[in-house]
């Protein structure tokens, strides 16, 4: 490694050294949160796949910036925040109010937090990635910020926040003010309007329980905001779609290692624990969500979390996961055996599995809908299950799978929840395709399917010419598989990946 490091030292140019080390003597304030100034730091990307550093054509490291100048966000530029702000308000009705409260923190126990995640339509509005906020927004004031007052003794306990400064300087709000002064200010603001939208999923009691606010709810002039803000967040930009590749490389990347990791360690707690540092390491802030790691009958839980049982040997496991990349989230599933071979049962459900999968993907272009979609895979999975004789009646399907085939991804999980699913799907959009079955150990059928859980999770973008598979890289047919488990150790896991996925 020591080698590796000086030969990479001696191919940075001398220029690039001077400059970065120059950049990082001065004096930066810190808002909170990293900025162009205070986050210039060069990432030089390493290749897990060949176990080496990415050389340039001239045979420099490639390096990158984690911000750029004019970046508010990660990736995200000043000018992308304030076109959704205007976007937004020109869907606002005349004279009316959008109200978006911060996500608050939560406690753990007295004194300790969880970790804070952001709102995902106030960091889709702001860019401000900390608690204590309110924005407002309307046609009249533009973007106006209420931020938080820190006391000497929260930022010796929390650190320094975004102020009133940050929220014109860096956010670009129109107009901004301590939170104090949110009761007049806002009231007055209410008062005027004919119509007042807030994200209710957070509503926060600094502007609830405002009079103002109240006699408006009382004269159902207070709307929900989603039916706006979801609307604009289900079409990713150039910038956000470059995010969401990112994040679907960082979780297949992820989930592939702990494949590889599962022959020698079939654990449920052991895979979570890989899964998760695998991601991180490559730069993903958190998981998307708990990871589902069911091994034998746990997969068949859909929401399994428990995740601390042993893997009997032979038994499938099940993972479900994503991480999340500077706000954008990935979601991808794979099933297989960690002693290395699928049984002739396992193969025969799985290959039904992942013929819906193909083929529902297949489908996916613009115009059609996630229900259409839905309809199609549950009639081929209803037809496979009926041959194999584990469903006797089509009407007990839903007992099996009461999920759809997908959801709309994003800045959440499930993003664009207000969207329904009749909406024709435009160049864009991102969604899952994730068949599975789950059976449960009562269910009525032959006892060597009792408690089986198969799914086959893939993120698909809709293109103005079909769709781009976001997860294509990840193996899901049973010959790789079994060939990356049986045939290939950690330390040659990267030429494999890249063999399946070309």
């Amino acid at each position: 490694m020591q080698v590796l490091a000086r030969n990479l030292a001696q191919r940075v140019s001398r220029s690039q050294v001077i400059s970065r080390y120059a950049y990082s003597t001065q004096r930066v304030r810190d808002i909170g949160q990293p900025t162009p100034a205070s986050h210039p730091h060069v990432t030089i990307f390493y290749s897990i796949l060949q176990n080496a550093f990415i050389m340039l054509s001239d045979g420099s490291p490639l390096l990158h910036q984690l911000m750029a100048e004019g970046e508010v966000t990660p990736g995200i530029r000043i000018e992308e925040y304030i076109g959704r702000r205007k976007k937004l308000a020109e869907l606002l009705p005349q004279n009316s109010l959008a109200i978006v409260s911060s996500a608050p923190m939560k406690m753990m126990t007295d004194v300790v937090p969880y970790t804070f995640r952001q709102e995902a339509d106030y960091l889709y509005l702001t860019g401000c990635q900390q608690p204590g906020g309110v924005a407002v927004l309307s046609s009249e004031h533009g973007l106006c910020m209420f931020m938080p007052e820190s006391t000497p003794n929260d930022i010796a306990w929390q650190g320094e926040v975004a102020g009133v400064d940050a929220a014109s300087k860096v956010f670009k709000a129109e107009q901004a003010y301590p939170i104090s002064k949110l009761p007049e200010i806002l009231s007055d603001m209410i008062r005027s309007s004919s119509k007042v939208f807030h994200n209710d999923q957070t509503a926060s009691q600094k502007y609830t329980n405002l009079d103002e606010f109240k006699k408006s709810a009382s004269l159902g002039k207070v709307k929900s905001l989603s039916s706006f803000t979801h609307e604009l967040r289900l079409i990713k930009s150039p910038a956000e779609l470059k995010l969401m590749r990112e994040s679907a490389s960082i979780a297949c990347q992820g989930l592939l290692k702990t494949m590889l990791h599962s022959k020698g360690y079939p654990d449920e707690g052991i895979l979570v624990a890989k899964v998760e540092y695998e991601c991180r390491i490559r730069g993903a802030q958190r998981m998307a969500f708990n990871p589902v790691v069911g091994g034998g009958s746990n997969a068949s839980v859909i929401h399994y979390s428990r995740n601390d049982q042993r893997i009997k040997d032979g038994d499938l496991v099940l993972l479900d996961m994503g991480c999340e990349l500077h706000g954008y989230v990935s979601d991808l599933t794979r099933t297989w055996p960690p002693c290395g071979k699928f049984s002739s049962l396992q193969e025969e459900l799985y290959d039904l599995i992942l013929e819906t999968n193909k083929e529902s993907i297949k489908l996916c272009k613009p115009g059609t809908t996630i229900r259409q979609l839905n309809t199609y895979s549950t009639d081929m999975l209803c037809d496979g299950l009926m041959k194999m004789g584990i469903l006797k009646n089509r009407r007990l399907y839903h007992q099996l799978n009461p999920t759809s085939i997908g959801h709309y991804l994003g800045m959440d999980v499930h993003d664009s929840s207000s969207v329904g699913y009749d909406r024709p799907l435009v160049p864009g959009s991102v969604i899952t395709i994730e068949p599975g079955v789950y059976i449960p150990s009562s269910f009525n059928c032959s006892e060597r399917f009792q408690g089986i859980g198969i799914r086959i999770e893939d993120e698909v973008l809709i293109t103005e010419t079909g769709h781009e598979v976001l997860t294509g890289s990840m193996p899901k047919e049973i010959k790789h598989i079994e060939t990356l488990l049986n045939n290939h150790c950690h330390e040659n896991a990267a030429q494999s990946f890249a063999s399946f996925s070309s």
